[in-house]
């Protein structure tokens, strides 16, 4: 429990937060109709992963800017933190996600709210459908921010920030058509909160969770494997306070789960 007296902690969580808050805002907003006509797929794309890669710079040196429950379940999944940070850091998300879709909600002329783009099924592609395609869409996405938030890898190019953004543009491009594109339980979260519609709303938090987990299995013990022990991972999952290398205890309190650089 030593994290809750760690001003860094607080800083991560309240983090999470103002950085789901903003994500949400300018993603929603983005999508929604003002005109009649088709949704524009390359822009509602674009605005998410635009708003990611911004959100990845300004506060990935802070929290690791997770910003969505699905990557921080696929941090912890990899013992990259602690359960007591990884509830908070949910905690904080679904909270920050929920006050950006009620600011949306309250600057957005009624006639333009419709439901607030809430994620929905297209006609025609089923639950497990749906579920399948979430996986894939957010087990790519995990995939990108594990290789290219990964300290160990050398000689890393570009930008960090822009490679997550992209990776989440991807996303968008392609599961739209099918599911509305999810990949964050807390995207699909706060609409559906606000219009109180539930409908197949599981689809959205089980597709990206199991795609989390799937992502960070595959990378951290096939791909390119961290090697610890059981005991090292356990010690970090209940939040062991980290040691120095004379094995004495730090005062830091910096996060355990890896942080972002813009390169």
């Amino acid at each position: 429990m030593w994290e809750l007296r760690s001003a860094s902690f607080w800083r991560a969580i309240f983090a999470e937060f103002f950085a789901t808050l903003f994500y949400v805002f300018f993603g929603l907003g983005a999508s929604l109709r003002w005109a009649p006509g088709p949704l524009q797929v390359l822009q509602v794309a674009m605005a998410f992963g635009l708003a990611l890669a911004t959100l990845v710079q300004a506060v990935g040196h802070i929290s690791g800017a997770h910003v969505n429950p699905a990557v921080t379940f696929a941090f912890l999944v990899g013992s990259q933190m602690s359960l007591l940070r990884a509830l908070c850091y949910m905690a904080a998300q679904l909270l920050g996600a929920v006050a950006g879709a009620a600011v949306l909600y309250s600057v957005t002329p009624p006639a333009v709210r419709g439901n607030l783009a809430l994620n929905t099924l297209h006609p025609g592609v089923s639950v497990g459908q749906a579920t399948t395609v979430e996986i894939f869409l957010t087990l790519q996405f995990v995939l990108c921010i594990f290789a290219t938030y990964d300290e160990r890898r050398n000689g890393r190019l570009g930008s960090v920030a822009l490679a997550v953004g992209f990776s989440l543009t991807l996303g968008h491009l392609f599961g739209m058509y099918y599911t509305g594109a999810g990949m964050n339980p807390a995207r699909s979260f706060a609409p559906a909160i606000l219009t109180r519609n539930f409908t197949n709303h599981w689809v959205y938090w089980v597709g990206p969770i199991i795609g989390g987990g799937l992502g960070s299995l595959l990378y951290d013990f096939l791909l390119f494997p961290r090697l610890k022990s059981v005991s090292e991972r356990l010690s970090i999952l209940k939040g062991a306070r980290p040691s120095d290398p004379n094995g004495q205890p730090e005062g830091t309190g910096e996060p355990v789960e890896l942080k972002t650089q813009a390169l």
